[in-house]
């Protein structure tokens, strides 16, 4: 693994008007690594992730991708660098199958007809590099998939595009137990693959079972960015409910040294 991060964020500010809603952060996500970004409701995960996707513009602070400063204003300026990032709804088209759904919008052309042939070859070489065995057809509907299927799709989608960067947003929210341990495998073998993985999850149990590093948002602040093997459940949940845990975390939380 680098110790470069493919990703990395410093002093990162956002406004909305009056309301700073992120302070200051220092974030990182590195090659072959799994990074768990957690905080409780109204920490700044969303508000980060757009800053990151190019969603939103940052008011301040150093944005570097493969260690050189650049601008991102704009998702598709955010996918050029390698950046995917797996929104919660999915954004899947029931209506269509999931060779279309990993095309939608980037359909390859043989001429004035879509090259089929070409694009199922790379959605199934894709679905097979990240060892997917549950789908039955690349040309099901994918009105017909389970929850956990539509997740494995999206995921496919996302780095089907030579992405360095996936950012998945509560993956398991909605699955069941058996759904959720093959998700969170897939989540693994994207990793193991090379790729740099940002995991937005409530769930501890998933966050422990995956990530290589903790990172833990608080009222908009980073209160620590940790490897996973460094710290316990508690500890970690101390941060998200309250910016520290022990020697861990804010010096200074809303304006008081604890």
């Amino acid at each position: 693994m680098s110790s470069q991060p493919v990703l990395e964020v410093r002093g990162l500010d956002k406004s909305f008007g009056p309301v700073q809603v992120l302070h200051d952060v220092a974030f990182s996500a590195h090659a072959g690594e799994v990074t768990a970004l957690v905080g409780d409701n109204g920490a700044g995960k969303s508000t980060l992730v757009k800053c990151l996707g190019g969603i939103y513009s940052i008011d301040g602070g150093e944005y570097l991708f493969d260690g050189k400063p650049v601008t991102v204003n704009s998702p598709r300026e955010a996918a050029t660098l390698g950046i995917e990032i797996v929104y919660q709804d999915l954004a899947l088209a029931d209506n269509l199958d999931i060779v279309q759904n990993m095309f939608l919008g980037r359909e390859r052309r043989s001429g004035l007809v879509l090259d089929e042939a070409t694009m199922e070859e790379m959605a199934a070489k894709t679905l097979d590099s990240l060892s997917v065995r549950t789908v039955k057809s690349i040309r099901q509907l994918v009105s017909s998939l389970s929850g956990g299927q539509r997740q494995t799709v999206a995921i496919a989608k996302a780095v089907l595009w030579n992405s360095k960067v996936v950012i998945l947003d509560e993956p398991t929210a909605a699955l069941g137990v058996a759904q959720t341990a093959q998700v969170l495998e897939l989540v693994r073998r994207l990793a193991d693959n090379g790729l740099a993985v940002v995991l937005i999850s409530h769930n501890m149990n998933d966050v422990f079972a995956v990530s290589d590093r903790v990172a833990a948002l608080f009222l908009g602040r980073m209160a620590a960015q940790v490897r996973t093997a460094d710290v316990t459940h508690s500890q970690i949940v101390e941060l998200i409910t309250s910016g520290r845990s022990g020697e861990l975390g804010l010096q200074n939380v809303n304006g008081v040294t604890a």
